[in-house]
């Protein structure tokens, strides 16, 4: 027995089930960052002194981490376009950059957070540095999320191609869709952080 909708789309809504849920996960994902955004802003305001992100924290290093993540989703739109074109070498060749570009925006955190440590910053430090560690922190453990899925649907995720290629096309747009949504949160935590 086959569950409704795991390919057609849904009357009610017009997207198919794997595209309606990560709809409703994103919502929660942008409630949990939207109230950490709120309280980094309202922690802000109402502190006497508040240091600018750009004299503490590597600018140089996160705008390259902000075009790796909006490179890396490039090539997930193109993994994906490309299963559309039944181009399935493609889409491995930019499913396999968008993981590597994951990878790269992980190693230069790891670098970012490990000059910190090696000087004696911690979340601890201040409420400057604990509210840079918490939302730096979380949106990590997004990317990695990200990579895990993505690698899944690179690797073994990709015999689905053969027998129900509609499906895996499916899947993989809703992963996109996660993909994109975490590159969005940096895109506002770069500047919210760093720049102002």
């Amino acid at each position: 027995m086959q569950i409704p909708y795991t390919v057609t789309t849904r009357p009610d809504t017009g997207l198919h089930n794997a595209k309606l849920g990560i709809w409703l996960f994103l919502a929660s994902e942008v409630m949990l960052f939207g109230s950490l955004f709120s309280a980094y802003i309202l922690l802000r305001v109402a502190a006497v002194e508040w240091p600018h992100g750009s004299q503490l924290l590597n600018v140089p290093l996160a705008f390259i981490n902000t075009v790796i993540l909006i490179a890396s989703s490039v090539t997930m739109v193109l993994s994906w376009a490309s299963l559309k074109m039944k181009d399935f070498a493609k889409y491995r060749r930019y499913m396999g950059l968008t993981i590597l570009c994951g990878f790269g925006f992980l190693i230069i955190k790891a670098f970012e957070y490990g000059a910190k440590f090696s000087h004696g910053i911690f979340p601890a430090e201040d409420l400057f540095y604990a509210t840079y560690f918490t939302l730096t922190g979380l949106h990590g453990l997004h990317v990695i999320g990200g990579i895990i899925v993505n690698a899944y649907f690179w690797g073994p995720g990709s015999r689905l191609w053969n027998t129900e290629p509609e499906r895996f096309t499916n899947r993989v747009e809703v992963a996109g869709l996660y993909w994109h949504f975490v590159d969005l949160v940096w895109i506002f935590l770069f500047p919210t952080l760093y720049l102002l």
